[in-house]
């Protein structure tokens, strides 16, 4: 099981959704406080001179159907269906996407200090003995603070069970020589070379 920290991936489309979000809060806050003057008896002729909400009432509340032609329909609906898409992609942009922040790994501390690890140095390490198998064509690695996760390709399907498990021991051995930590290795079959349809058969 993989203890790690998480973080979240940020864009600038973050930005963008937030800046939108604002907009619309101030838009609120702004004609909440207007029928909060309202509300403790300020001249309805001075709220509508600050915020223009009664002009803005009139206006929407004399518009009849000879108001509204073929155009402003058409602009309308594809202001509307733009805004939908817009605000939805925003939204699905919004959506958090945790992943595991690797680092580095400690090996030990001496009296010129600290030696430390890059995740990727133990990754590579990992894959160059899985390829040293003459079976696997292909060695992916990815190294948890627990354990190493390490999958591949081999060139047939006969013969996968010892192919596994050599490359399992030469993943270890790779570990143990280089004095890297000494995680256990899960080794993962993703992909072969298929020659045949009867190949797994």
């Amino acid at each position: 099981m993989l203890r790690q920290r998480l973080r979240a991936r940020t864009s600038w489309l973050v930005y963008l959704a937030d800046a939108l979000l604002v907009v619309v809060a101030l838009a609120l806050f702004w004609y909440g406080l207007m029928a909060v003057l309202l509300a403790i008896k300020v001249e309805p002729d001075t709220v509508n001179d600050i915020s223009g909400y009664r002009d803005i009432y009139d206006f929407f509340a004399g518009l009849d159907a000879d108001d509204i032609g073929t155009t402003v329909r058409i602009v309308v609906g594809l202001a509307g269906t733009g805004l939908f898409f817009l605000c939805g992609w925003l939204a699905w942009k919004e959506i958090p996407r945790p992943y595991f922040a690797r680092s580095e790994a400690h090996l030990g501390d001496d009296e010129r200090g600290t030696v430390e690890v890059g995740p990727r140095a133990i990754e590579r390490a990992v894959e160059l003995a899985a390829l040293d198998d003459p079976s696997v064509t292909a060695a992916t690695a990815r190294f948890g603070s627990d354990d190493l996760a390490l999958d591949v390709d081999v060139r047939r399907a006969r013969g996968v069970p010892e192919t596994l498990r050599d490359v399992q021991q030469r993943a270890r051995a790779s570990l143990s020589r280089h004095g890297l930590p000494d995680v256990p290795v899960d080794v993962t079959l993703t992909g072969y070379e298929r020659k045949t349809r009867r190949e797994l058969q």
